[in-house]
């Protein structure tokens, strides 16, 4: 079986930091390799795998200031596209763009939807409903005008992270700065709880940043370390009381939770979107709905086993799991084309 994985091009694959798309395509990619399957990565020339890499894109957009985006995006498309005839099916990770070009190739394409950026964006994925794959990274995330071939949780490598059994009394937030994501919210439940709040992610949001995140930072009790790469979120998240996620959206999966428990850290998060999937409440975490509900949390972090924290994510959230569930829907995909065509 010959497989393209198509991941996007505003980061390098895998990320050197932030990158949760790409971070997910590699995943996948390195985990299809493992298990003996010939795979293709199309993404940046400087990207990484133990497969063939093919790029039309040098480097990524969000690192390279001088590629023009949409040419990247392009050329990289339209790269796989011309060589669709080559492989046994296609997996787009680069969400709705990809779509366009399936009625002009004969290769089935399995498309990951990482998420709804905005609702303007569903009418591509409804115009392709009838001749495409999708998949779900959580069940909460589904749209109810699209049909589904499987959910597939998003799996992480296991032996990237550092099992902890004796924190640190620090609690972290760790993630995108912006608004939904829950930095600000972040602050108040540690100053409420009386402990430090250590703050790592990329600042996507400078108004947000300037105004209710930076006029708190003091290298005290609110420190920000700025964007972590893999060494330092492992200790970070490792060594962590307890991850906060308070976020204000129907957020599709998040990484950074089940990253958190693989190192043994529970994880306290408003019970929004995919968090009830991806939390075992009480067990590995607390799922909360205000800020006092938060902070109660905090307080009895310690009635949870961190042991139990990393075999749950393990079994849950690992790149093998996640190959495991493409693998059948690669299978099913591939008998369902192969009768479309005899027909």
């Amino acid at each position: 079986m010959k497989i393209a994985v198509l991941a996007s091009v505003a980061w390098r694959t895998p990320p050197r930091k932030y990158g949760p798309w790409e971070q997910v395509a590699s995943n996948i990619a390195e985990g299809l390799i493992e298990n003996g399957i010939d795979v293709t990565l199309f993404a940046t020339a400087d990207s990484i795998t133990k497969g063939k890499l093919e790029s039309a894109c040098d480097h990524s957009w969000s690192e390279y200031h001088d590629v023009d985006p949409k040419v990247c995006e392009c050329l990289h498309i339209s790269n796989l596209m011309e060589q669709a005839d080559k492989f046994d099916l296609i997996h787009n990770n680069f969400d709705f763009l990809p779509l366009t070009y399936s009625r002009l190739i004969r290769t089935p394409m399995v498309t990951t939807i990482h998420g709804f950026s905005s609702q303007k964006i569903l009418p591509v994925y409804k115009k392709y409903n009838n001749i495409s794959y999708y998949v779900s990274i959580s069940n909460s995330d589904r749209s109810p005008e699209l049909d589904y071939i499987a959910t597939v949780y998003n799996g992480i490598n296991p032996d990237e992270f550092t099992f902890c059994a004796e924190p640190k009394d620090y609690l972290l937030f760790f993630g995108r700065i912006h608004p939904e994501k829950g930095t600000s919210e972040s602050i108040q439940i540690a100053k409420l709880s009386g402990r430090k709040l250590i703050i790592s992610g990329l600042i996507q949001h400078q108004e947000y940043f300037d105004s209710k995140i930076k006029p708190f930072i003091n290298d005290d009790d609110i420190v920000y370390v700025g964007n972590s790469g893999p060494y330092e979120r492992d200790k970070l998240m490792g060594e962590a009381f307890a991850l906060l996620h308070p976020i204000s959206f129907e957020e599709p999966f998040g990484l950074s939770v089940a990253e958190s428990m693989l190192c043994g850290t529970p994880v306290i998060a408003f019970n929004k979107g995919a968090m009830p999937e991806l939390i075992f409440d009480r067990k590995t975490g607390f799922l909360v709905n205000t800020l006092n509900d938060a902070v109660e949390a905090v307080n009895n972090i310690n009635s949870i086993d961190r042991r139990y924290c990393r075999d749950y994510a393990v079994s849950k959230f690992s790149c093998q799991k996640m190959i495991e569930g493409y693998l059948e829907v690669y299978k099913d995909v591939l008998k369902t084309h192969n009768q479309k065509s005899n027909r």
